[in-house]
């Protein structure tokens, strides 16, 4: 993603201001804050037996509500609106519609004495749409190929050719292999690679049902490899070409700067493999996360490509033994070197999901004796949350206790009282929360979206761990929240829902020539501290604005996706169970 450093926020009072690439965005926000909208829903619908609740404003408490049919106008469900509500992280007024009672598939409208809502679904596909376009948005992304998303969203073969940066230890120039462009630019990393990659796969594993026979349309289409398989390796294969003979693996390959808003192919900065600057000049984080995601394709690829799953293993050990001789090589940007950075504090839990990983896939007792090693230095009483990028810990504790391996009983209890008091701490948030989702104050922070599909994430783990009705609406929630039931009104997938938001900070969007933003990508969402640290808004969930140049707020990235895809395989899979 983007970390400027030359951003610099000129006022923090009615507007805010930046100074973005030479020119001054004003971010205007009222010194009042505004009403509620009218109606905030799940704008991609919802599926028959679940919760449907829509957040109005808080005069509509005690009113009468109506469900509409779309195509005659009917009157198919009557109720009131519930009591009037504070929303903490809003500072809203509202009042709840809750019509869960009406299970009947068709299109419909809400209306109140404010007027309708958009059109809407209830249906067992509701959201089947929404997770092909969120998976297609990674082929969106692709780096190194010819792209053709259809309606003009397309452009030729991109970065084709790189070269050894300085700060990798070795010169010369090297061909691109692909993957994916990471998020609003055009770099490429492996850190934010591992854990998007890791979340897909797992998804994968967990939800098959809902992923086997989703059809992407992509280059690869109809061939031996399930489309979201096929979709994965190609970032995959741009991953194992930045590991070195010796298994340690660089951490990006970009362009010393971030380019223009220009469309890939004119992107003509020379694509480096970026280094720490000093030997060993490969990181530990991005060599554990590379451990991490090949084990885990070891296991997913092994019944369609078992060389590729064999390549994948041979990655992994590799990685993994070189993380285990180099654990705290850090990295930082190297002087003269501006793109994001992706630095982390401490590997020890990238070592500790990687150990994890391939104990599950491989049952040997030396990832075993190092996965309990390292649970010792993080206990699960202090890492068992939701994950991030430079939080990986979890995943390595939730894939240990999934694989059931002998030895896995030491920490299985702990880790499972853990999930579990963390997932019921957040349905207590989603209980309190007028717009049903489970982010507190202080988790409005750059990519907040991608934090509430993380919490989901947990709970629909603690539901796999041991079957939680009210986790898996929970989870829900907050998927409800990104596709509309917010403060805004607004659905934070491009062109998912009858509001999506319009200019997110990315690149392709912006110099297409096309008004509507490619889609199927997340916006990062509400982030209430400035890139200067200063709070833009005192209710959390208002500091965000549709602004291609804010993009602390309203960029996308391939991790934030990630667990948005996990989110709808979930509730894709949960429908055909139903």
């Amino acid at each position: 993603m983007d970390r400027r450093t030359t951003i610099k926020l000129l006022s923090l009072s009615a507007a805010s201001a930046a100074i973005v690439g030479g020119e001054q965005l004003v971010i205007r926000r009222p010194k009042h804050a505004p009403a509620p909208p009218a109606f905030a829903l799940d704008q991609a619908g919802y599926l028959p037996g679940i919760q449907k609740v829509a957040t109005v404003p808080a005069d509509q408490a005690g009113k009468p509500f109506e469900l509409l049919d779309t195509a005659t106008g009917e009157t198919v469900f009557r109720g009131d609106v519930g009591p009037a509500m504070h929303d903490e992280c809003s500072g809203d007024r509202v009042a709840l519609a809750n019509y869960s009672a009406f299970q009947i598939p068709g299109r419909y409208r809400l209306a109140t004495s404010d007027g309708q809502s958009g059109s809407f679904p209830v249906g067992a596909d509701a959201w089947r749409e929404p997770l092909r376009q969120a998976m297609r948005g990674y082929y969106g992304q692709r780096c190194g190929c010819a792209v053709d998303l259809g309606g003009g969203y397309r452009h030729p073969a991109c970065h084709l050719s790189g070269a050894y940066h300085p700060t990798s230890g070795r010169s010369g120039d090297v061909p691109s292999h692909g993957g994916w462009h990471d998020a609003g630019d055009y770099g490429r990393y492996i850190v934010n690679s591992g854990i998007s990659v890791g979340t897909l796969l797992w998804a994968w594993e967990l939800f098959p049902q809902a992923l086997r026979g989703l059809n992407l349309n992509i280059p690869e289409s109809g061939g031996n490899l399930p489309d979201f398989l096929a979709e994965v390796r190609w970032n995959l294969e741009w991953m194992l070409s930045l590991q070195d003979a010796d298994g340690g693996v660089w951490h990006k390959q970009t362009s010393e700067r971030f380019c223009a808003f220009i469309m890939p192919q004119d992107d003509t900065m020379v694509s480096y493999i970026i280094g720490t600057g000093s030997p060993p000049y490969k990181s530990t984080c991005a060599t554990a996360d590379l451990a991490s995601a090949a084990a885990i394709a070891a296991r997913c690829y092994s019944a369609y490509d078992p060389v590729f799953a064999q390549r994948c293993l041979a990655a992994a050990r590799r990685a993994w033994s070189w993380a285990l001789a180099h654990p705290d090589v850090m990295f930082d940007n190297p002087p003269g070197i501006g793109t994001g950075s992706y630095a982390d504090r401490d590997g020890r839990d990238e070592i500790l999901w990687a150990s994890g990983e391939l104990w599950r896939t491989t049952g040997e007792s030396a990832y075993r004796d190092a996965f309990l090693a390292q649970a010792v230095a993080l206990p699960a009483e202090s890492y068992v949350w939701a994950p991030s990028w430079p939080e990986v810990a979890p995943l390595g504790y939730w894939t240990v206790v999934m694989s059931g391996r002998p030895g896995s009983e030491a920490v299985r209890g702990r880790v499972l009282a853990k999930t579990a008091q963390g997932a019921e701490y957040l349905m207590q948030r989603a209980r309190q929360s007028g717009y049903g989702q489970t982010l507190g104050p202080l988790d409005y922070i750059w990519g907040s979206n991608g934090v509430a599909a993380n919490q989901s994430l947990l709970m629909m783990i603690a539901d796999h761990f041991q079957s939680n009705p009210e986790a898996r609406e929970a989870a829900l929630g907050n998927l409800h929240y990104i596709l509309g039931r917010n403060c805004f009104g607004v659905s934070w997938v491009t062109q998912v829902g009858y509001n999506a938001f319009q200019h997110p900070h990315h690149r392709p969007s912006a110099a297409d020539g096309i008004a509507a933003p490619w889609p199927g990508l997340m916006s990062g969402g509400p982030n209430a501290a400035s890139v200067t640290g200063a709070v833009l808004h005192e209710a959390p969930m208002r500091a965000w604005a549709d602004e291609q140049a804010a993009y602390w707020m309203n960029e996308i990235c391939i991790n934030w996706n990630a667990a948005l895809v996990f989110l709808l395989a979930g509730a894709n899979a949960w429908a055909l169970a139903a």
